[in-house]
């Protein structure tokens, strides 16, 4: 119970010191503005293309007894294919753009509270730039997978109340470890220790993607939880150092 309401404080915290942090505003609101603007040029194209789209698959029917059942499809189809294009953007915009903002918005945090940022020493920033991003691949479409992947089973299967309550909390964990694990991975600590590192503490990435399941909120909790989730593994590193001790 104490790891998911840390999860929650954490997030908060996080919010809280990205707002009145210039820096880290600004790169916040960076993020939040090119999730936003992809997705509302991806659902603008798709809304100006409807009627092409919909003669591709359904040529409207001129007899009055079908016809409603053509403008069901239409605005069923719609439904769907505004939010693929909404998870779309959110892949190309995590991949393309938010991965490098939320390297720097940790790196910034790092550098307040550590006084530097670690990270190996000799890697070229071209390098390093390239393979942050080959860890974001993964930590973004993971979630989506496994979200798309429960939904069909929720529908296929008798599980569907169950898998209602545990699809979105799968991926909410799988959302909040991409942003704890922006340090692991700039450490080039192993995959598996990292995935390890995520499973002893569920409770607490549960707890810090709760928020995220708000609308509106979410994209507003999401543009600073970088901030949040590296106070947590800063926290984590000095108990662990003084276990050592």
């Amino acid at each position: 119970m104490m790891g998911l309401l840390d999860g929650i404080r954490y997030n908060l915290k996080g919010l809280w010191l990205g707002l009145k942090t210039p820096k880290l505003l600004a790169l916040g609101l960076l993020r939040f503005a090119a999730v936003v603007i992809l997705t509302g040029l991806s659902i603008g194209m798709l809304l100006f293309y409807h009627q092409e789209i919909m003669n591709l698959l359904w040529v409207k029917p001129e007899s009055p007894w079908i016809i409603w059942l053509w403008h069901l499809l239409s605005w069923i189809l719609t439904g769907v294919m505004v939010a693929l294009a909404a998870i779309i953007s959110y892949l190309v915009s995590q991949i393309l753009f938010s991965a490098l903002i939320m390297d720097y918005m940790s790196r910034t945090t790092e550098q307040m509270i550590s006084g530097r940022a670690k990270e190996p020493a000799g890697i070229p920033f071209r390098q390093q730039f390239f393979f942050m991003i080959g860890q974001e691949i993964p930590r973004a479409v993971l979630p989506v997978l496994l979200s798309l992947i429960l939904m069909a089973l929720g529908w296929l299967t008798p599980l569907g109340p169950l898998l209602t309550i545990m699809g979105p909390a799968v991926v909410v964990i799988f959302i909040a470890w991409d942003n704890t694990d922006i340090i692991p991975a700039r450490r080039r600590e192993p995959f598996k220790k990292r995935f390890v590192y995520l499973l002893k503490n569920v409770p607490f990435h549960l707890g810090f993607g709760l928020l995220f399941l708000v609308p509106v909120l979410n994209l507003v909790l999401l543009s600073f939880a970088p901030v949040g989730a590296t106070l947590y593994v800063l926290q984590s590193d000095r108990l662990n150092v003084g276990k050592t001790l």
